[in-house]
């Protein structure tokens, strides 16, 4: 049985996730729901390039326990229900995305935007809005070089606030960089991590196991 109190950080590859994070200047702090590896398949090789940690408000286990509390950890993997609800509660996250290899910004946003626009698409809400946020969201990475140990965080807020930082090591930002508002594209970012084709399954697992930890924890 596991609360927030007692939940440990993750350790992936030379990459440290602490169990709790609190942004400069917020009063607020953010459990890791779970944390994973994202790699690629490379002529028969997994080549792994990226760390991703998903934090999440307090709040968020109340929010998710009356639904899921009582599933297992494999019944919680193989529900793709148990991750949308985590997309789209109402409560924020803040997704770190650390480096492990060195990554061009315009490679790696070109990927991500493309994941994200296909999916928009898919759930029939594209529109000019989303289409002015990927474009922002594209010129937010442009010309970047992210090398190992460099992390991008993601602040996402159930109004659809999309905050973006960046940093040279795992410290999140005194200050945004930019701040996108379409709720299509926040959820989008977190889709393409932990969703129905997701770039770590490893984060998926972790979020699974960790979670029916702490849902033990909820009276």
């Amino acid at each position: 049985m596991a609360t927030i109190a007692t939940l440990a950080g993750v350790k992936v590859e030379f990459l440290e996730f602490p169990p709790v994070v609190s942004p400069p200047g917020s009063t607020k702090s953010y459990f890791l729901g779970g944390a994973g590896v994202r790699g690629l398949d490379i002529n028969g090789q997994f080549i792994t390039f990226t760390g991703i940690g998903v934090y999440l408000e307090e709040n968020a286990i109340a929010s998710l326990a009356p639904k899921w509390k009582g599933k297992t950890p494999a019944e919680l993997i193989q529900s793709l229900d148990f991750y949308r609800d985590i997309i789209k509660g109402p409560f924020e996250k803040l997704v770190r995305g650390s480096k492990l290899k060195k990554l061009d910004g315009n490679e790696y946003v070109r990927k991500v935007s493309e994941n994200c626009a296909s999916f928009i698409k898919s759930e029939g809400i594209h529109s000019e809005a989303e289409e002015k946020a990927i474009e922002e969201f594209r010129e937010a990475f442009k010309d970047r070089v992210f090398p190992p140990g460099s992390t991008v965080f993601y602040r996402q807020s159930p109004a659809g606030e999309l905050g973006l930082s960046f940093s040279k090591d795992e410290t999140v930002p005194e200050h945004e960089h930019a701040v996108i508002n379409n709720k299509a594209l926040s959820e989008a970012v977190l889709e393409t991590m932990i969703g129905e084709i997701p770039v770590s399954p490893a984060l998926k697992e972790s979020l699974a196991t960790r979670f029916f930890e702490l849902f033990n924890g909820v009276n």
